[in-house]
């Protein structure tokens, strides 16, 4: 799994005009599904992912985790995340799942996240989307677990 995660101010999603969902102080996370993804890489980021220290305490120290400030989550799927851009001039997606099985691993994902007991709201699995925010911080930061040896 590859996960690009935003904390935001606020953000929205858009399919073909109609906003189909939007949270306010949170977390935007953009996911993409590997080929060797499996359940268990699911369910590790999203039993992370609430805890992260990633909030600012009174100090201005990333002390405090979504769970600890109420935030919210936007979750939207995006295989380009493995695309490989080394040769040629148009980038490779072979990295990425086959759309079944990122369908499947991405709906745990948000399952399981949901689990957690954090509002999530998600975009639309394979569609078009316009994706807008308001970066906090800004704070950016690329999740993904190095391969095994």
């Amino acid at each position: 799994m590859r996960i690009v995660l935003q904390r935001v101010r606020e953000a929205w999603v858009r399919v073909e005009g109609q906003e189909v969902a939007r949270i306010g102080p949170g977390l935007l996370l953009l996911v993409g599904i590997g080929r060797a993804d499996d359940e268990g890489e699911v369910r590790f980021w999203a039993k992370r992912i609430p805890d992260l220290r990633v909030f600012s305490d009174a100090e201005g120290k990333l002390n405090r985790s979504l769970r600890e400030v109420g935030g919210e989550i936007l979750c939207v799927s995006q295989f380009t995340l493995y695309g490989d851009a080394l040769a040629g001039r148009r980038p490779s997606f072979d990295g990425a799942a086959p759309a079944a099985q990122a369908r499947a691993l991405y709906e745990l994902f948000l399952q399981a996240l949901a689990a957690e007991g954090v509002p999530v709201r998600t975009g639309v699995f394979g569609a078009h989307m316009e994706v807008g925010l308001v970066n906090d911080g800004p704070v950016t930061l690329i999740l993904e677990r190095p391969p095994a040896k």
